[in-house]
């Protein structure tokens, strides 16, 4: 019989726990937070996709201490650039040991670096891993991707932290398994999804050496029937979800938003695009792109009037006209842009963070993830397809310990109306993926992995 049992087990995709009984835990946490550090120290492998300003950084500490204590070597924590110097000052206000190592140098407990430093590091100096916005991940043929999980692929202990694991897209949850050493990104495609092409891989056209995805592949798979509830307890045997501590059964005291105030400001085109007569709105994404371009001057003049002269304000950008010219147009303005050494950029950004500098402007790709800009309570935003980059933005401000209501003003043009519905439709996509998550984690909480028999198995005399 337990071979049979045993046979089963290998068929049934649910993470193992592979960690320890937590060794240390301190008085600060929120009981939400020592429930979920527990969990994930007994997973040994596991991912918090908790809403910003739930305490994702003590939480990440706690655990990297944990398992420092533990197997009596470092932990290495990794963070989206200038984020690293927030975590230092977190570790040093909850008296956990911890430094900066931007060389490949591990300190004795544990070390902290930014993504961009990564090559620098030897996986065999380290017990444990901790990304810090995992969502970096997303991207099945990202770099960054490959690098981050073949650095992790041999370390016994890794914890993933965002709170945007999935955007909207639920088949990204596999590069996070993936990078966990649960199933392979590709394995749980085929495993619980199909696409209407009936192939388990996308369709690759090469053209000079250099591949090229068709767009349209990227959001044709379905779940296979009746795959979709088995796939959510699989994805909550490895992984926690939570929006606010009442997700877990706790009390959601002290954890309660201000209000989100978004003010549309809409921007006409006052130029025909290249090769019209005369002034249409813009259609498909080549317009909208060529509309913004023309609409620059007015959409930045527009965003400057709305930033307040004695007030803090993010000032988020896409392109890099637009951004060398709100730092004209907005006196006491500080731009981080690409072009920017990492270190310019980071000095640039934690002088915002600590006030002292009045305004940032930047790009979301750069300054998004991360960093608590809660003293700051006014935002403009233009908007994009990138349902992920709104999210985090707006979010860098508009989180859990924030006093004050959050203006958001988004500055569009006609032709990009369109972009704010597309906007919306992943806002839904997103909320039902963080519902299913909280509903199969609470069932998953009651189930059990195996299915343990109570009678026994009667062989017939005839045998």
């Amino acid at each position: 019989m337990s071979a049979y049992q045993d046979f089963l087990a290998e068929k049934t995709h649910l993470g193992g726990d592979f960690g320890f009984d937590p060794l240390w835990m301190p008085d600060f946490l929120f009981d939400f937070q020592r429930s979920i550090i527990e969990w994930s120290l007994r997973k040994g492998r596991a991912a918090i996709f908790a809403d910003c300003g739930l305490g994702k950084t003590p939480m990440q500490l706690v655990w990297a201490e944990n398992v420092a204590r533990h197997e009596r070597k470092p932990v290495l924590i990794l963070t989206p650039l200038a984020v690293s110097a927030q975590t230092l000052r977190e570790a040093g206000k909850f008296s956990i040991e911890a430094g900066r190592s931007a060389d490949g140098t591990p300190h004795p407990n544990i070390t902290i670096t930014n993504y961009e430093r990564l090559c620098h590091f030897n996986p065999k100096d380290f017990a444990g891993v901790v990304c810090d916005e995992s969502s970096i991940l997303k991207n099945y043929d990202g770099a960054t991707k490959a690098i981050v999980t073949e650095f992790m692929r041999t370390l016994p202990y890794r914890l993933l932290c965002t709170a945007t694991a999935s955007p909207n897209d639920y088949t990204e949850l596999g590069t996070s398994s993936e990078a966990l050493g649960y199933m392979g990104h590709m394995d749980m495609l085929g495993y619980f999804f199909r696409n209407e092409q009936n192939t388990i891989k996308p369709v690759i056209y090469r053209h000079r050496g250099q591949s090229f995805q068709r767009l349209e592949e990227r959001a044709k798979w379905r779940f296979k029937y009746h795959a979709e509830q088995p796939f959510w307890r699989w994805v909550c045997s490895w992984a926690r979800a939570l929006r606010r501590p009442s997700d877990l059964g706790y009390p959601d005291d002290g954890f309660d938003l201000p209000p989100l105030i978004e003010q549309q400001t809409v921007i006409d085109c006052e130029r025909p695009m290249d090769g019209k007569l005369f002034v249409l709105p813009a259609v498909g994404l080549r317009e909208q792109r060529e509309e913004r371009r023309i609409t620059i001057t007015e959409r930045c003049e527009a965003v400057a009037a709305k930033v307040a002269h004695d007030q803090p304000a993010l000032v988020w950008c896409h392109l890099n006209q637009e951004g060398d010219l709100l730092e004209k147009l907005i006196p006491g303005a500080v731009q981080v842009k690409g072009s920017q050494s990492d270190e310019e950029k980071e000095e640039r950004l934690l002088a915002f963070a600590n006030g002292e500098a009045r305004v940032l402007v930047t790009k979301p790709r750069i300054g998004g993830f991360g960093l608590n800009l809660q003293h700051c309570a006014h935002i403009t935003f233009f908007p994009s397809h990138s349902y992920e980059q709104y999210y985090q933005g707006i979010r860098r401000c508009w989180r859990f310990g924030q006093t004050r209501p959050v203006v958001v003003d988004l500055i569009t043009t006609e032709g990009e109306l369109e972009v704010l519905k597309n906007l919306q439709r992943k806002a839904a996509a997103a909320d039902r993926m963080f519902s299913e998550l909280v509903a199969h984690m609470n069932d998953e909480l009651h189930l059990r992995s195996d299915n343990p028999y109570t009678q026994q198995e009667r062989i017939p005399p005839w045998l």
